[in-house]
C-alpha cells in the first residue's frame, strides 16, 4: 500500500504503508479482561468481527511504519491493562474547614468595602 507524505518521488513508487490487523475476538494472548476492555472501546479502528485494524504511514520507510503499527497497538493493549487506581474517600481536616470560612468571610468584606454607601438627608 502506497503511503503519502513526505518522501518526494518515492511516495508514488514505493509501497510502504502499513495495515496491521489484530483479531482482538480470537487471540489465544490476551487475558479476557483485557480483551472485553478493547473490545469495548468505541474505537473506529476496530470491526464488529473484533479484528483492530491500525494504519501506519507516517514514515518514509515500510519497516519504520511496522514498528509504528506494532507499537500503536501495544499502546492499545498497554492502556486496557491499566487498572484505575482506588480511591479512598477522605474528609476536609478541622483546620481545613476553618481556614477556607477564614478566607470567605475575607472576601465577602472585601466585597462589601467596594458598595457604594446612599445617604439620605
Amino acid at each position: 500500500m502506497r503511503a503519502g507524505g513526505s518522501g518526494g518521488q518515492n511516495v508514488n513508487k514505493v509501497a510502504t504503508a502499513v495495515q496491521l490487523r489484530f483479531d482482538v475476538k480470537r487471540s489465544p494472548n490476551l487475558p479476557e479482561y483485557i480483551r472485553k476492555k478493547i473490545l469495548d472501546l468505541q474505537d473506529s479502528r476496530l470491526t464488529k468481527e473484533g479484528i483492530m485494524i491500525i494504519f501506519a504511514d507516517r514514515h518514509r520507510t515500510q519497516e519504520l511504519n511496522r514498528r509504528d503499527a506494532r507499537q500503536r497497538l501495544f499502546e492499545i493493549i498497554r492502556n486496557a491493562a491499566r487498572t484505575p487506581k482506588h480511591r479512598i474517600k477522605t474528609k476536609p481536616t478541622l483546620s481545613a474547614k476553618k481556614k477556607r470560612l477564614e478566607g470567605k468571610t475575607k472576601r465577602g468584606s472585601l466585597k462589601k468595602l467596594r458598595t457604594k454607601k446612599i445617604q439620605i438627608d
